[in-house]
């Protein structure tokens, strides 16, 4: 008879090859959609030109429409362009890294937009953290999204707080905004793939990111008081966590 560690890796074998197979499938089909609303994109972007250089009545309530048909192809290759990457499955490549050194690197790429913000951004990032492993590549999008998230919170400015912190077994990294935050029946969904509550939103920058944290092995959660301010917490454990059985971890599709 088998261990049961030998049939757990057989199920988990087979559980990522299913996984990669819709995800896949699910590519494949966004990749299908995106070409013909390419077409329609470039078809209606050539008709805005000739509507412009009319002056006619009709030919400028035709030139409205067009641009509401390009809006919203721009839009829906959004959505399509985040749900690729929603989908697509990929091994992490995980390195030992400095986890403050690559907070830093993030916030110096947001400090600019912060600064057209009026964002007061705070760093508290504690000493002599251990290693963690890291995409960082993955990482470095997922803190950035976070950032963008609480600037997008804070449209008269506020301020940004950054902490990072030792952890029994791991480490946790703190953002917290004093934006507009956010109602209890909107946290216990903001996870959930589609689900938005901004005008435009594809409603997967959220879930990409949970599905980052937790192919490093960690969790991130949110709390948040409507009027007042958000943090979302993120742990990530020591590599003693990540080895298993030097295989790197996939970002699955699905929940």
């Amino acid at each position: 008879m088998a261990p049961a560690s030998q049939d757990r890796s057989e199920t988990n074998r087979k559980l990522v090859d299913q996984y990669e197979e819709i995800a896949r499938l699910a590519g494949g089909l966004a990749h299908e959609i995106k070409n013909p609303l390419s077409t329609i994109r470039m078809t209606m972007d050539l008709l805005a030109e000739d509507f412009r250089e009319s002056d006619s009545p009709r030919d400028r309530r035709a030139l409205g429409k067009v641009v509401t048909v390009l809006r919203e192809c721009t839009r829906l290759e959004k959505i399509l362009d985040d749900f690729l990457r929603f989908a697509r499955g990929r091994r992490l490549d995980l390195e030992p890294t400095d986890l403050n050194e690559q907070v830093h690197q993030v916030l110096d790429f947001f400090r600019p937009k912060a600064v057209d913000g009026d964002i007061e951004l705070s760093e508290y990032l504690a000493a002599d953290l251990p290693t963690v492993l890291l995409d960082r590549e993955a990482f470095h999008g997922t803190l950035l999204n976070l950032m963008l998230n609480a600037e997008q919170a804070m449209p008269d400015g506020g301020q940004l707080v950054v902490r990072t912190y030792p952890r029994a077994d791991g480490v946790g990294i703190d953002l917290i905004d004093n934006g507009c935050g956010m109602d209890a029946a909107t946290q216990e969904r903001i996870f959930e793939a589609f689900y938005s509550t901004k005008r435009g939103g594809s409603g997967l920058g959220l879930p990409i990111a949970r599905k980052v944290i937790e192919a490093h092995g960690g969790s991130i959660s949110v709390d948040s008081d409507q009027g007042h301010g958000t943090r979302f917490t993120i742990y990530l454990p020591t590599p003693a966590r990540l080895a298993v059985h030097g295989e790197p971890p996939v970002i699955f599709l699905g929940p």
